[in-house]
This record gives structure tokens, C-alpha cells and sequence, in this order.
């Protein structure tokens, strides 16, 4: 069943995605080679629980141990925070999900640390142009494979890489996974309808090689079975009658004083 949100709900989620948004703003600001990504997870709880006082909605999850998804290189998605220290190269994505008064935002953003190879450079910038491409597809009276066809088009035509299949993008609202599901590949004009109300994240994992997965024995962690670099970036739309509202857009947030303040107390 896919539900169909109204005003109230909306309201809810962008007090939701202002503090993703804000904290996604204070991980760009120190994240760096010689940190270990479990020093990211410990700082972001903080963050939002201690400061903004929100939930961290994925911490707890299906037991899911963290309060953010932080993925390197090789690993698509749901990453375990570890003692790996980062290090000049290394592309991570980095997945949140904040809970404020019942209203839900969830966002992945990737980050460089230091210089890319020219490979994984390409690879990050086609995945934020693809996603950027097919929230253009999100509107009223078009499917929802015409967003995934866009992403596979650019992906895997446009480019030499592979888009993740095993892993999609999904309607938010009530509950942090509902329908709609939302491929990142397929056919256009196919599945369901995008209507007015709808409420859905668009969340392309693409890699540099081939785009089958496996997991991890902590039944958690999914990495791309040939050890190829993969890419995310994800954000979550508002359907209105005349097109989508990115909610989790960054340039329409900004850190405020006491963000600041509590950045630079902070002690990793």
C-alpha cells in the first residue's frame, strides 16, 4: 500500500531533514584522514541526540547497532562503524536517518578524503548527476521506472560503471521503509504511478565495477562482490502537484552559532 501524505506530515519532516541536513553539514566539516569512521558514528550521536535533541532512527533498527551507515570503498551500504581509520583515497557514503517528533528524513551523502582516483572521481560525480537527474523524473502522472531507467541510462550507457540492484530506494512517511519500492534501473514507463502526496527516496549506489553484492557474517554489511568502489548519494521527495520538493537538499540549511560552538568543543 502506498500512502499519500498531507501538510501536517510534511511539516514534521522538514524539522526531520533540517537536523539530517545540519548534521550531514557538521560531518562534512570534520571528517578528514586519521579518523576512525566509529569517531564519525560516536560524533553524529552526539550531535543529534545531545544537541538537537532528535532520535537517530536507524540506531536500534532491525538491531542495526549504529546510529549512521558508513560506508568505504568497496562497501554499498550499511556499514559498521569500526576502528578503520580513514585515509587519503577512500570514498565514503555516509547514510542518516533522524526522527523528530514522528517525522522522518533520511539522507546518504559521500564524501572524498583527500584526493580520488580519476576512476572514483567519475564514479562520484555521475552518481550525484544521476540522482540529480532523476528527481526530475519524479513527478505527477510519470512512473516510477522512468527514475530508475534515467539512473541506469547515465550509469551504465552514458558511463562504464553498474548500477547496484540488490539495494533500492523506498516511500518514508509513517515507518522508515514503505512502499513505494524505487528501483535504480529498469524500464521506463513501468510501475506505479507517481501521484500528488507521495512521500519516497531516490538512493542510487552505483559501482565502478560489477553491481552484483555480497554480505558480510555480521548479516549487515553489503560490498561489491568483485572489491570495486561503489558510490551513493540519496535523497528524500515530497510529491506535490506540480513536482518534487528535496527535503534533504543541504544548500537550504545552514549550521547555526551553537552548531559551530558545539563543533569546535567537540573532542574526537
Amino acid at each position: 500500500m502506498i500512502r499519500l501524505y498531507t501538510e501536517d506530515d510534511f511539516v514534521k519532516m522538514r524539522a526531520a531533514a533540517e537536523i539530517l541536513c545540519q548534521t550531514h553539514l557538521a560531518i562534512k566539516k570534520v571528517i578528514k584522514a586519521g579518523i576512525s569512521t566509529k569517531a564519525l558514528d560516536d560524533f553524529a550521536n552526539k550531535f543529534i541526540v545531545d544537541h538537537k535533541k532528535a532520535i537517530p532512527a536507524q540506531l536500534g533498527y532491525g538491531d542495526f547497532p549504529y546510529t549512521l551507515c558508513i560506508s568505504v570503498n568497496d562497501e554499498i551500504c550499511h556499514g559498521f562503524p569500526s576502528d578503520y581509520i580513514l585515509k587519503d583515497g577512500d570514498l565514503v557514503s555516509i547514510d542518516n536517518v533522524v526522527n523528530l517528533n514522528g517525522g522522518l528524513a533520511d539522507s546518504c551523502w559521500s564524501y572524498k578524503i583527500g584526493d580520488l582516483s580519476d576512476r572514483n572521481q567519475e564514479l562520484m560525480d555521475t552518481t550525484l548527476f544521476a540522482l540529480n537527474e532523476a528527481i526530475k523524473e519524479a513527478i505527477p502522472g510519470n512512473r516510477i521506472g522512468d527514475i530508475g531507467n534515467r539512473i541506469q541510462t547515465i550509469a551504465e550507457v552514458d558511463h562504464d560503471f553498474s548500477v547496484i540492484r540488490d539495494f533500492i530506494g523506498h516511500g518514508i512517511g509513517k515507518e522508515m521503509h514503505e512502499d513505494p519500492q524505487v528501483p535504480h534501473y529498469g524500464k521506463a514507463h513501468r510501475g506505479p504511478r507517481i501521484q500528488k502526496g507521495m512521500v519516497f527516496t531516490i538512493e542510487p549506489m552505483i559501482a565502478s565495477g560489477n553491481w552484483q553484492s555480497k554480505i558480510d557474517d555480521n548479516g549487515w554489511v553489503a560490498r561489491t562482490v568483485d572489491g570495486s568502489t561503489c558510490c551513493q548519494f540519496e535523497h528524500q521527495l515530497i510529491i506535490h502537484e506540480d513536482g518534487p520538493e528535496v527535503i534533504t537538499d543541504q544548500s537550504k540549511y545552514q549550521l547555526t552559532d551553537d552548531d559551530l560552538a558545539f563543533i569546535d568543543a567537540y573532542k574526537f
